[in-house]
C-alpha cells in the first residue's frame, strides 16, 4: 500500500529532498529519538568517534607473488551477524598496502554500498585477536573514543533502530549507499559507558564461546586427521611426472592434472596405511536437485549459497530471503537437518557445512553435493567430507574449464576410511559441542540485541 508524508521547508535536515528520508516511518522514529534524548541520552556518531570515519580501497596492483606476506581482504559478504567472515575474505600482498589501510582493533565495520538495503547496514566488529586486515571502497570504518563501547555499538547496529538509522541516511540511487559524512550523523543511545560495557560484554562472551566451538572444531579435525595418518603426510614437488597409459582407461581421464603426483601419494597412503576403505556414496546418498522454487513464484524461500557457509565452524550464517520468482535457477535443492553441503567448485573445495534445525528446509545452490548420512552420524560424515583425504579426491575429479567443478558422477570414485567406531563416536561429540557453543554464541548476541532495544522502548515509555 502507498504511503506518503508531508513536512514544511524547516524540516528538511541536510539538503536532502529525496521522499524516502522523510518516510512516515523514520518521522515517527524520530520522536522516539526525541523522548529518548530526555532519558538515556542521544548523539550523532560523528561525537562519538576517535577519528573520521573512513571507507577501505581496492589497490590498483593486486598480482600476488610467491613470497609475498598474504593480508585479508575484507568484503560485504564477509561482513555478517556482528562478526566478520575471515573464510570468505580475499588476499592482497601486504606490499601494495600503507599503513594507513590496516583497520585497527576494536574497529566496527559498516556495509555502505549494496545492491540492495538489506547488504547496506551489516555491522562487525574487528577484535584485536582477528587477523591484522584491509577493506575495500564499500565499507566504513568506525573507531570509537571512550564515550562509546565499540562492542555496544556493534550490537545497536545490529538492532531494528540502528539499522533503520543507516538505511535512512543512505540514497536510493542505482545502489543504495551512504558515505561517511552520512554515517557520522546516524543517532546513537548514550547512556552510562557501565551499561554500554554491560551489553558490549555481552558480545565478547558471544565471541569467546565462538573461539571455544571453533577450538572444539580443530580438535575433531585434528583426531580425524590423525587416525588418518594425514598429520605426517608430506607431499612431494617433482619437475615432472608420468602415468601408464592404462590407467587413462580405468580413470577415464587423459588430462595431465588428473595424475599429478600428490593424487598418487593421497591413494597410495590410503592403500597403504588404512586398515580398510569404502566408497563415500556407501556412508551417504548424494541427493539429486529437488525442488524448483520457480514454480512457486510468490512463495519466500531462503536460500544459501558459498558465501553463506563459515567454514572454520562448518555452520551456515545468514541467507537469501526472496520470493520464488526471484531466486537464481541454480536454487534448486532443498535441505533438511543432518544433511551435510559441499561445495563443487575447486576453488572453494573446502567449504562445507552441517545442516541444523534452524536453516532445515531453506534452499542451497546446485554448485554444492547434497549430502545426507547413512550408517554414520551427520557430524562425522561432515568431517569426512571436510578431511583433507576426501578434499584431494574431489580437486583430482575435477574437470576442467573456466570454471572448474566436479561432477556428481564423479563422487564414485571417492574412498573414505573405515574407521573403528570409538574414533567415529569421538569426533561426533566434539562436532556437536563445538555446534552447541556456537549455538550458545549467537544467543548472546540476540540477548545484546534485545538489552539494547529494551533500553530504548523502557526510556520511550517512561
Amino acid at each position: 500500500m502507498a504511503v506518503c508524508s508531508s513536512i514544511s521547508i524547516s524540516q528538511v535536515e541536510y539538503l536532502r529532498l529525496d521522499a524516502d528520508f522523510y518516510h512516515p516511518k523514520y518521522l515517527k522514529e524520530l520522536e522516539i529519538w526525541n523522548a529518548l534524548d530526555g532519558c538515556v541520552g542521544v548523539a550523532k556518531l560523528s561525537h562519538l568517534i576517535s577519528a573520521s570515519i573512513r571507507t577501505g580501497r581496492t589497490p590498483s596492483s593486486r598480482h600476488i607473488k610467491e613470497e609475498d606476506e598474504i593480508v585479508p581482504f575484507i568484503k560485504t559478504d564477509g561482513i555478517r551477524e556482528g562478526r566478520i567472515n575471515f573464510d570468505s575474505a580475499g588476499d592482497l600482498p601486504k606490499r601494495v598496502l600503507n599503513g594507513s589501510d590496516f583497520i585497527p582493533a576494536d574497529s566496527v565495520v559498516v556495509t555502505i554500498i549494496g545492491a540492495t538495503p538489506e547488504i547496506v547496514g551489516r555491522a562487525a566488529i574487528v577484535r584485536d585477536a582477528d587477523p591484522r586486515c584491509v577493506t575495500n571502497q564499500n565499507v566504513a570504518v568506525i573507531t570509537t573514543n571512550s564515550k562509546c563501547d565499540p562492542y555496544f555499538l556493534t550490537a545497536y547496529f545490529q538492532t531494528s533502530f540502528g539499522r533503520d538509522q543507516l538505511w535512512r541516511h543512505s540514497r536510493r540511487t542505482e545502489q543504495v549507499n551512504l558515505n561517511c559524512r552520512e554515517v557520522e550523523r546516524v543517532l546513537v543511545p548514550t547512556p552510562e559507558v557501565s551499561l554500554q560495557n554491560e551489553i558490549g560484554d555481552l558480545i565478547r562472551a558471544s565471541f569467546a564461546a565462538t573461539d571455544d566451538s571453533e577450538s572444539l572444531y580443530t580438535q575433531a579435525q585434528q583426531l580425524l586427521e590423525a587416525e588418518l595418518g594425514l598429520d605426517k603426510l608430506c607431499f612431494d614437488k617433482p619437475l615432472g611426472y608420468a602415468a601408464r597409459f592404462s590407467d587413462t582407461f580405468v580413470d577415464r581421464r587423459i588430462d595431465a592434472e588428473y595424475f599429478q603426483p600428490q593424487f598418487k601419494q593421497v591413494n597410495d597412503h590410503v592403500k597403504a596405511h588404512l586398515s580398510g576403505c569404502q566408497p563415500l556414496l556407501s556412508v551417504c546418498a548424494s541427493l539429486k536437485p529437488n525442488i524448483d522454487p520457480s514454480k512457486s513464484p510468490t512463495d519466500i524461500f531462503d536460500y544459501i549459497e558459498l558465501a553463506n557457509i563459515k567454514s572454520s565452524l562448518g555452520v551456515i550464517e545468514g541467507a537469501t530471503r526472496a520470493v520464488g520468482g526471484s531466486l537464481p535457477s541454480r536454487a534448486r535443492r532443498k535441505v533438511m537437518a543432518g544433511d551435510v553441503l559441499a561445495s563443487s567448485v575447486v576453488g572453494s573445495i573446502d567449504k562445507s557445512a552441517l545442516i541444523n534445525q534452524e536453516v532445515s528446509g531453506f534452499i542451497a545452490s546446485t554448485g554444492f553435493f547434497h549430502l545426507r548420512p547413512q550408517n554414520v552420524s551427520p557430524e562425522y560424515l561432515f568431517m569426512l567430507v571436510k578431511s583433507r583425504l576426501v578434499r584431494m579426491q574431489l580437486q583430482q575429479q575435477s574437470t576442467g574449464g573456466i570454471l572448474s567443478a566436479v561432477p556428481d558422477s564423479r563422487l564414485r570414485y571417492v574412498v573414505v576410511p573405515t574407521t573403528p567406531q570409538s574414533t567415529q563416536d569421538q569426533i561426533t561429540q566434539l562436532v556437536k559441542l563445538a555446534h552447541a557453543k556456537y549455538a550458545e554464541s549467537k544467543l548472546l548476541v540476540e540477548k545484546a540485541k534485545a538489552r539494547v532495544e529494551q533500553l530504548i522502548e523502557d526510556a520511550v515509555r517512561a
